[in-house]
């Protein structure tokens, strides 16, 4: 297994992508700690299962990604409970849309924090032990968002476009400490995240569900398909390989061809 003996924190991992990585994670036999709201129960029973399955050690945390003294708490219990931080998937993320002029700015502050201020904390926190040990893997989850805009979703595109540059700066910063750092550029994924946002979209642009998903969200992508959260989780594997070493800086789409046009 690929990953033996290593240790990932993945934010937002109690559904969608954050859980696909952390579970394909645990696969190749790594720790995991994962991270997010939701249910008790449900929490308990991903987290139980992945031990199982695995034999690996699972832990969770509730730390609130938009508070940098939680995040830094987190890394701090996960260094306690593994020894050490391997791999850091900065992936918790939260969407509002709205035109700019309406947009609530406490939506606007909570989005920044969460969506990018968020990875800063992560990584101040988890980087040097990465150099001390000559090895780490740091991988943001931003979104074809970090490359492109759409309308009505100005903190969510600005928070994007910020991990990209936050991504490009460790890369260089980390780049002889054997620690890479790369951005993830999904297009739309089906998560509860983007089923979340087509209520709102349908208020803000006057549209239909159906209309939403095939002339918003697909229109998007020239494939016509919903990205998997198991696509993802493959390209975040192979970033933390041997063969990926070399991979550093990199924003990545994984977009259907969506930032091709």
């Amino acid at each position: 297994m690929m990953l033996q003996g290593k240790s990932a924190i993945v934010t937002g991992s109690t559904s969608g992508i954050g859980l696909a990585i952390a579970r394909a994670y645990a696969k190749e036999g790594a720790n995991v700690m994962i991270n997010g709201f939701g249910d008790a129960d449900a929490i308990e029973r991903e987290r139980a299962g992945i031990e199982a399955e695995f034999k690996v050690k699972a832990l969770y945390s509730g730390a609130d990604m938009s508070r940098g003294s939680a995040i830094e708490a987190m890394v701090v219990e996960a260094e306690h409970a593994f020894g050490a931080i391997d791999i850091l998937v900065n992936n918790a993320g939260i969407q509002f849309v709205s035109p700019v002029e309406d947009f609530p700015v406490e939506k606007w502050d909570q989005i920044i924090a969460i969506n990018m201020s968020a990875a800063f904390h992560a990584i101040r926190a988890t980087l040097p032990g990465m150099k001390a040990r000559k090895w780490g893997r740091i991988i943001n989850t931003a979104s074809a968002h970090a490359l492109v805009a759409s309308p009505f979703k100005s903190a969510y595109v600005t928070a994007k476009h910020g991990i990209a540059g936050l991504t490009k700066t460790v890369a260089l910063e980390a780049a002889t400490f054997g620690v890479t750092a790369n951005a993830i550029c999904p297009g739309y994924v089906w998560t509860p995240l983007v089923e979340k946002q087509i209520p709102e979209t349908m208020q803000a642009r006057n549209l239909t569900r159906e209309q939403v998903i095939n002339d918003v969200l697909l229109h998007a992508q020239p494939t016509k398909q919903f990205v998997t959260v198991e696509e993802v989780a493959g390209l975040a594997v192979f970033l933390c390989s041997d063969a990926a070493r070399s991979i550093t800086g990199a924003i990545i789409p994984i977009d259907g061809g969506w930032t091709a046009e």
